[in-house]
């Protein structure tokens, strides 16, 4: 006799919203599955902190949109539905929403979403996270290699651009103008 596997409901972006917040634990969704982001080191949220600086003055300056910082969720998919949280985010005034910003996620991807690389991060996990993104309408993906002082950059249809510590890190369309030294990304270390 044979056992019928029942299959689990997959949870939606509206059950995601509605759940309670637990201290210290942040929630995406994975195609319907629950999954649990391990909590960022010191140096990652140094890391995160310095981009999300660099990048909304420059887009303050220029008046482009709104810069995120982690725990600031964007739909990439529905049904099955998937949320994710980039460590640092940018949406263009373009295309935020008639009715302003929303109280909740963000019912689309980023233009430009930045995830910085944890020592316990697998590389799968990565190209994963980068795939949805840029499937969803994202128009650059920066991953930050901090154990390396590199970066690598993603934009649909295009070679992944690999840039080590001396080299720039340039916005192109997404945020036109915009120009750091890789190595200044990870410049958060007290200097002696």
């Amino acid at each position: 006799m044979s056992v019928a596997r029942q299959e689990q409901r997959k949870l939606t972006v509206e059950d995601l919203w509605e759940m309670p917040e637990v201290p210290g634990k942040q929630l995406e969704l994975v195609y319907g599955e629950l999954v649990e982001v391990p909590g960022a080191g010191a140096l990652h949220g140094l890391i995160a902190f310095l981009v999300c600086k660099l990048l909304d003055a420059y887009v303050s300056e220029h008046d482009l949109g709104l810069v995120s910082a982690d725990n600031t969720g964007y739909v990439l998919s529905r049904d099955p539905d998937v949320v994710r949280i980039p460590d640092v985010s940018f949406v263009s005034w373009e295309r935020v929403p008639e009715e302003g910003v929303p109280e909740g996620y963000w019912p689309m991807a980023p233009d430009l979403a930045v995830e910085i690389v944890s020592p316990n991060d697998r590389a799968d996990d990565v190209r994963e996270k980068v795939w949805e993104y840029l499937e969803a309408g994202t128009r650059q993906v920066w991953v930050l290699w901090p154990r390396q002082r590199a970066a690598s950059v993603y934009r649909k249809g295009a070679p992944t651009l690999e840039l080590g510590a001396e080299d720039s890190l340039e916005g192109g369309e997404v945020l036109p103008g915009f120009r750091v030294r890789v190595s200044d990304l990870f410049e958060v270390r007290r200097k002696r």
